[in-house]
């Protein structure tokens, strides 16, 4: 037998062969980014810079040609006052959209959501604040079902919410039979319901219930989806969905999640609608679908899902309300507003599109 302890020193077979191999340590290319390859980075970590540098440029653009009579604090406001709903609509749509869906049906939820608050208090007499519930009820449901039938029934996000949105419209129109509620009848029987309309002065800047409420919203929902783990699922599903299954993200749960969270906050539009325009109508914020998408697009979310931020989308609309009271004080054809908000939603895509190379 061999003796073990004549081998203890000499080199192995296998550490011959080691011995003849390079030594060298592994290191890796260093790259210098350009300055345009930094700026996409810087992008792509911080989706909502774009919207907000064009927000600026076009409020510094329009204060310059018009001077005090576009920047003051009274017409500043105002541009806030008039994308108070489509902040909040937006708000709903940013979070189906982070999800990589779509909701055409947002709108219509909104004025149906409306019409139930008005309704159930002056046709079935009942208090303002259940009649309220109602409506919040209301909004809930409708993206309940929508929500059940893009996670459980796999139908697409656009299919469904195109098919509700008719259904929806309809409903508005039959179950109101197109009557509107007066303002004088809201203000002296149910003044709650006009709750969002009150407005604040401090110096010359108006603001009113109506955009404290969408500020309050917004911020809520940018600490949720930046600093919980139900955000971060939220965008984990829109990213890539089995993926997130993967991990242990009930996406269906979430999917259903959103899109009834999307369709209380639609109720929430739908309150402020009345304190916004005093009545109650069911012909009111018929384009209220689009302009949330507009907002969100120009904002930078991706319609892709999975990255944007939900401030993004407020300085979405307010470029949108920037270029719509701008052009409206200069005296402009209003479809040159239409033109123009055109062109910034086909650039936002090309920019998202550009930005999103980096992920790649």
């Amino acid at each position: 037998m061999t003796d073990p302890s004549a081998n203890v020193g000499r080199p192995q077979d296998f550490e011959k062969v080691l011995s003849g191999s390079d030594t060298s340590v592994a290191s890796f290319d260093v790259h210098n980014k350009s300055a345009l390859e930094k700026a996409q980075h810087f992008l792509h970590g911080n989706p909502a810079m774009v919207p907000l540098i064009v927000l600026v440029l076009s409020t510094a653009i329009f204060g310059i040609l018009l001077g005090s009579k576009f920047f003051s604090a009274f017409s500043l406001t105002l541009i806030l006052q008039q994308v108070a709903i489509t902040g909040i609509v937006g708000a709903a749509q940013t979070l189906v959209i982070l999800t990589a869906g779509i909701d055409l049906s947002v709108g219509a939820i909104m004025v149906l959501s409306s019409v139930v608050m008005g309704q159930f208090t002056f046709r079935y007499g009942l208090p303002a604040p259940l009649s309220i519930l109602c409506g919040f009820a209301c909004g809930a449901l409708c993206g309940y079902i929508n929500g059940l039938l893009v996670s459980r029934m796999k139908l697409p996000p656009f299919i469904v919410t195109l098919g509700s949105w008719q259904i929806i419209l309809a409903a508005n129109f039959l179950y109101s039979a197109n009557e509107t509620i007066r303002s004088q009848d809201i203000a002296a029987q149910a003044p709650l319901l006009q709750l969002f309309g009150a407005s604040f002065r401090f110096g010359g800047a108006v603001l009113t219930a109506g955009v404290i409420a969408m500020v309050l919203l917004v911020a809520v929902l940018w600490y949720v989806l930046n600093h919980t783990a139900w955000g971060r699922h939220v965008y984990a599903v829109g990213d890539d969905p089995d993926a997130a299954e993967l991990s242990g993200v009930g996406t269906h749960r979430m999917l259903l999640q959103v899109y009834t969270l999307s369709g209380v906050i639609c109720a929430l539009a739908g309150w402020v609608l009345i304190g916004r325009l005093g009545s109650v109508s069911p012909t009111s914020g018929q384009f209220a679908n689009i302009e949330s998408i507009t907002a969100v697009v120009i904002g930078g979310i991706s319609l892709f899902g999975g990255r944007g931020s939900i401030l993004g989308m407020i300085f979405g609309a307010l470029i949108v309300g920037v270029f719509q009271l701008g052009l409206r004080l200069v005296g402009t054809d209003p479809q040159w507003t239409y033109l123009l908000i055109g062109v910034l939603i086909i650039g936002a895509v090309t920019v998202d599109q550009w930005i999103r190379k980096v992920a790649g």
